[in-house]
């Protein structure tokens, strides 16, 4: 299954700049897991917020919660998530 996913980095403001950095590098490397697995599919950043908007896929949606909750940063994330079906233009 695909799924739009929005996230919102809610990290509070006065978080130490070494703490950012550490998750920063963190959040990186498992992106790049998830994407080697396949998961994440593709990233967008959304301009002028601390945003991103991306297309992953999961068996399902537990296994899709189960990716999102090991992003190092998923504590202090505001996630939406909408299950995409194909089109019948698309098939």
């Amino acid at each position: 299954m695909e799924f739009l996913v929005r996230t919102e980095n809610l990290l509070p403001p006065d978080t130490p700049d070494e703490t950012r950095e550490q998750l920063r590098k963190a959040e990186r490397a498992r992106a790049t897991q998830l994407r080697e697995a396949g998961v994440l599919k593709r990233l967008w950043r959304v301009p002028g917020r601390n945003a991103t908007i991306g297309l992953y896929e999961a068996q399902d949606p537990a296994a899709l919660h189960d990716a999102l909750v090991s992003l190092p940063m998923w504590k202090w994330m505001d996630i939406s998530v909408e299950a995409l079906a194909t089109h019948p233009q698309e098939q």
